[in-house]
Order: C-alpha cells, then sequence, then structure tokens
C-alpha cells in the first residue's frame, strides 16, 4: 500500500503469516504497530489491518523489505533480506516519500549493510527520501514496551510532520 509523495513509508520486514492470509499489513493480533501508530498521534484512532488503505489520506504508507511470508521474521536469510533492501531502494527512489521508516533494526542492519545503526533518524539518505529506524512492533519484541514504542513513533511523527503535526492521541481510559 503506497502512493507517490507520501510523507511517511513504513516498511515492515516481511508479512507475517496471518498477514499473508489476510492480505493486510501487521494483521497479528498480539503486533503493536496499529496501537503504536494510534497512540503516536499518526492516526486519529486506532485502524484496524482491514483498513489500511485510510493510511494514503494521511500521507503514510506501508511496504516490506522481503515478500515471504513466514511465522518468525528470523527464519529469512540474509540473502532475502539484501535482495529486499535493493527493491525497497528502488521503490523508494521510482516513489520518493519524505521519510522511509524500517520497522526493525536488525533487518535493516542487514538489508542496507549498516551494521553498527542504532533506532532513531539515519544518516543514509535514499535519494531525497530520509530513513529512520523504528523498533520491529512485533510481540516477539517484548523488551520495547508499548509506552516506549509509541513514543519512538511519535518522534518521527514530529520530525515527519512538524509544527503540522496532530497531537498524540489521549490515552485510552478503562471502563
Amino acid at each position: 500500500m503506497i502512493a507517490d509523495g507520501l510523507r511517511v513509508l513504513f516498511c515492515g520486514i516481511n508479512p507475517g503469516l496471518m498477514s499473508a492470509w489476510t492480505g493486510h499489513h501487521f494483521a497479528r493480533p498480539g503486533n503493536r504497530f496499529w496501537p503504536a501508530l494510534h497512540a503516536s498521534g499518526f492516526t486519529p484512532r486506532r485502524l484496524a489491518p482491514a483498513e489500511e488503505q485510510e493510511l494514503l489520506s494521511l500521507g503514510v504508507g506501508i511496504t516490506n523489505v522481503a515478500t515471504r511470508a513466514t511465522a518468525r521474521a528470523d527464519e529469512l536469510t540474509a540473502e532475502e533480506l539484501v535482495a529486499g533492501g535493493r527493491l525497497l531502494t528502488a521503490k523508494v527512489e521510482r516513489r520518493a516519500p519524505e521519510w522511509l521508516a524500517v520497522l526493525g533494526v536488525t533487518a535493516y542492519r542487514t538489508a542496507f549493510g549498516e551494521r553498527h545503526a542504532q533506532v532513531g533518524p539515519q544518516e543514509r539518505m535514499i535519494g531525497g527520501t530520509r530513513v529512520w529506524v523504528l523498533p520491529s512492533p512485533s510481540g516477539l519484541n517484548a523488551h520495547w514496551t508499548p509506552a516506549a514504542l509509541a513514543g519512538e513513533f511519535g518522534r518521527l511523527r514530529q520530525a515527519a510532520f512538524g509544527a503540522s503535526a496532530p497531537p498524540p492521541a489521549p490515552p485510552a481510559t478503562a471502563s
């Protein structure tokens, strides 16, 4: 789900089995992408994976580094990630989003040969596109709490939208 001229193109590592089955990004119920996207202010409400097309009207899109669906991202080979990085680079050069946000520092390091990359903005640019590495929102990446994940997404939102960034969503209240 991508278009020309996006503010942010989010890039997952690869489709999980649930995403491949449903045809929607980050479809596994335990994945924290959609909650983090909303909590950080990218979306006015929490979207369901089936509503991903709504992101385009917000200047946001989603793609993946690798196309092969797996139960876990660590099932991909380094060769698949490197090849995916080359294809992603061509896609970014063609579509020219302002920011590419790669979700997963280990996958980013492998796909782009940046062995020491850390979460946050990168020095690397692809054409005129700036690159930001975000933590993987997978539930397997539990050392990133939902609040910390939303905070890092929020840093990117502020960088991408600046003064025009909508305020983050208020915290959900228990009922």
